[in-house]
């Protein structure tokens, strides 16, 4: 285990260009991220194709031992990693946070290289034996975005180590500190030049997304940018898994329980600040229990405490930029001028250091309004009346974006019919978001598509062969 300092030190560099990363809770700086070139994905690519057939030959039992040995890598600076990446991100040390993010990374490393993946022998009838085997892709190229920079980048790299393959890393401009100390310390247990972060712009991610030598991309992040990496991967005719944006809707049965209920209704919406791909962002209640859901959701977020994430006693941090505070503010002031009632926050502080928006409730908000019809990105949330339950599912369903949803009831099996009914690649039945690293996800619609996690997961990141004979 090493010190804060010494890590951050570590991913300093010594010489070429490079960019000061402010911690959005303060405005301070962080550290100095480099700013890597095209050239420099050249290498990194050419460095990952020359060590990618070695690791491939070692099999899934040595890979999955060195995988977990840099899950005990993880463990080991896991305080230095949760310090870094509250002060680059602003997300707190505790509740669902840094701390929670840098244990889940350890955990999708762990259950990435436990979960078998044995040949499946799909015809043997005495005539015919067909039996189905996925491949190394080669080297993949992963494209992270900056909401949960460290856990994300392990979703993409995990798989894909497992499975034979090298990676290439392209973090998200705002956070690429995170993504650079997560690397260092995995590569402490990993073969040279099997995983590489390359820490550019714009220019590096096209070239990524398009380049040859590329077999996959995975991408999290905008729908318009997952279009754009559809267009560039075209003439290559690359795999793809893309987790693209996503405007979640909750849908609350006339017979759930408000009290009970409130506490997981607010951390579906506001886990991360609401800066979550799959957070509840608008949330659908019945008009015989509308008001009581809206009193006891202002219970809760009312004593959820925001500011600097380095700061123990809080559970909310600011927006991690400048432009998605601005989002957010756009959007709940509109709600606000066409009428809506604003039952909590809606009132930032100007005079404050950093992008803290305060936790909001919009009440009484009509279903169009482009804070429900628009993807906040932030801890807002429009909650909105229904009078029938194909009314609120009619609702729910109108959007393009299908990445998650959830219903709420005291009867699971009423809350099953209604589920089926709703066009998200998960829907969960009293919680909202919760993933896990055995169960598959992927998005429906325009929310991207292929799954990440679990057996569906590895398959996604290998090429299947089928040996007939």
């Amino acid at each position: 285990m090493e010190t804060y300092d010494a890590l951050l030190a570590s991913i300093t560099p010594d010489t070429g260009e490079t960019r000061t990363i402010l911690d959005p809770a303060t405005g301070e700086p962080v550290g100095e991220a480099p700013v890597h070139t095209v050239e420099d994905l050249e290498a990194a690519i050419a460095a990952a194709a020359a060590a990618q057939p070695a690791w491939a030959a070692l099999g899934h039992d040595a890979r999955s031992a060195a995988l977990m040995k840099a899950a005990d890598a993880v463990e080991r600076s896991a305080e230095e990693l949760a310090r870094l990446l509250s002060r680059e991100q602003g997300k707190p040390l505790n509740g669902p946070n840094a701390r929670f993010e840098v244990g889940a990374c350890a955990a999708w490393l762990r259950v990435a290289a436990g979960t078998p993946l044995e040949p499946e022998t799909v015809v043997d009838d005495g005539e015919t034996r067909a039996e189905l085997h996925y491949r190394p892709i080669g080297v993949v190229g992963a494209i992270g975005p900056w909401n949960w920079p460290m856990m994300i980048t392990v979703w993409q790299i995990a798989p894909a180590l497992r499975m034979g393959n090298a990676v290439v890393v392209k973090p998200s401009e705002y956070t690429p500190l995170s993504v650079l100390a997560l690397a260092r310390v995995l590569n402490e247990e990993l073969p040279e030049g099997l995983l590489t972060v390359v820490s550019g712009g714009r220019d590096v991610g096209a070239r990524l997304a398009g380049h040859p030598a590329i077999g996959k991309v995975m991408f999290t992040g905008s729908t318009a940018t997952g279009k754009a990496i559809i267009r560039s991967s075209a003439d290559t005719v690359k795999r793809l898994t893309l987790e693209l944006g996503g405007n979640d809707a909750g849908i609350v049965l006339p017979d759930a329980d408000p009290k009970a209920i409130a506490e997981g209704l607010f951390w579906g919406a506001f886990i991360n600040t609401g800066q979550t791909c799959a957070a509840l962002k608008r949330l659908y209640v019945h008009d015989s229990l509308y008001e009581a859901v809206c009193e006891e959701l202002t219970k809760v977020a009312a004593a959820m405490p925001m500011g600097n994430g380095l700061d123990e006693n809080n559970v909310l941090g600011p927006l991690q930029n400048r432009q998605q505070y601005d989002i957010v503010t756009r959007l709940v002031d509109a709600a606000r001028d066409s009428g809506a009632r604003v039952l909590l926050g809606g009132n930032p502080d100007t005079d404050q250091a950093g992008h803290f928006y305060p936790a909001t409730l919009v009440a009484d908000i009509d279903n169009s309004n482009p804070l429900v019809a628009e993807e906040q990105f932030g801890p807002a949330l429009p909650i909105i009346r229904y009078g029938t339950v194909d009314e609120a599912v009619t609702m729910a369903n109108a959007l393009d974006v299908g990445l998650g949803a959830s219903v709420w009831s005291s009867d699971p099996a009423a809350a099953r019919d209604v589920a089926a009914r709703l066009e998200a690649g998960t829907v969960w039945i009293n919680k909202h978001g919760a993933v896990d690293p055995r169960i598959p996800f992927g998005g429906a619609k325009q929310s991207g598509y292929g799954l990440e996690f679990g057996v569906e997961g590895l398959k996604a990141l290998g090429v299947p062969q089928v040996i007939n004979g």
